[in-house]
């Protein structure tokens, strides 16, 4: 029988096995943790937009971005101040929050909530964007001092809504998008879509002339008729700029990749990357591309 001293012994051999055993599996373990990426589980950036303020940054969802681009576009049509953009903003804010609504109070409909029964036109004119911003503003030139009284006076003016007064608390945040949409602070809006929707947009075909079309009814005016340098540009604000950040919340509607005016091109992004999409343009390539003079 193997005396106390030698079973001892071939216990500690034992112990002293597994601590090798376990020794190498952890040091093993530390190789591949240390020697391997982390898995990355940021999810991906949402599709969105981003104004750049004068004195702040504001995000919008790309429909609200589509929509407030085609109100303050259909502004330059009657060559109105940006005191009407902020109006109309203000209302918009109120009414729908810049969503294309096809239902609302009774038959109330679209951006401004305007209702077939009140003579506003018929459902289907009512949810174009371009008949509806127009509408507004042709109401709106006809109230007394529009360009005087507080804003939500006018806008109530125009709209008769039950509780008017609300109009007054969107006044700010209007004021500072119809800077940035009738193109005041130049490349001051960005848009960025998710990874599946840049693959689909850099491998489809863009429809340029469908966006030039669009912009010409939305702004009264062709794209390749910009004001020259020195020449007047209408009341509202820069026109070249205005049609560039326009054509850019549409970028998904009409396969654009590019949006490029004066030095500085705008090209689709998913956001991983950031959202700083306007670069000066350093080439000629034009594909899938609308550019402004």
């Amino acid at each position: 029988m193997p005396s106390k001293r030698r079973r001892l012994s071939a216990f500690a051999k034992i112990l002293i096995a597994l601590v090798l055993v376990c020794g190498s599996l952890v040091a093993g373990a530390y190789y591949v943790l240390t020697t391997f990426e982390p898995l990355d589980t940021t999810p991906p950036p949402e599709p969105g937009c981003r104004l750049d303020m004068a004195d702040d940054t504001y995000a919008m969802d790309p429909r609200q971005a589509v929509s407030a681009a085609t109100v303050g576009g259909v502004a330059f049509s009657r060559d109105l101040p940006p005191e009407a953009v902020t109006i109309a903003y203000a209302t918009v804010w109120q009414e729908s929050a810049f969503y294309n609504l096809e239902y609302g109070d009774r038959d109330s409909l679209g951006l401004f909530q305007q209702r077939p029964s009140q003579e506003w036109g018929d459902p289907q004119d009512i949810l174009d964007p371009v008949y509806a911003s127009g509408a507004f503003y042709d109401e709106l030139v006809e109230v007394n001092g529009w360009d005087t009284i507080p804003v939500f006076e006018a806008a109530q003016a125009v709209q008769h809504s039950a509780d008017g007064y609300a109009y007054d608390q969107h006044e700010q945040l209007s004021a500072r998008m119809a800077d940035v949409f009738t193109g005041a602070l130049g490349p001051a809006m960005t848009c960025w879509y998710d990874a599946e929707t840049v693959e689909s947009l850099r491998s489809g075909q863009a429809d340029v002339v469908g966006a030039e079309e669009e912009m010409a009814r939305v702004f009264g005016t062709d794209p390749s008729s910009l004001p020259l340098d020195g020449e007047q540009e209408p009341r509202t604000g820069d026109l070249g700029w205005a049609m560039a950040l326009w054509a850019v919340a549409h970028a998904e509607e009409y396969g654009l990749t590019s949006v490029s005016y004066g030095d500085q091109r705008w090209s689709v992004s998913d956001g991983v990357d950031g959202a700083e999409a306007w670069t000066g343009i350093q080439d000629a390539d034009t594909a899938g591309s609308l550019v402004l003079r």
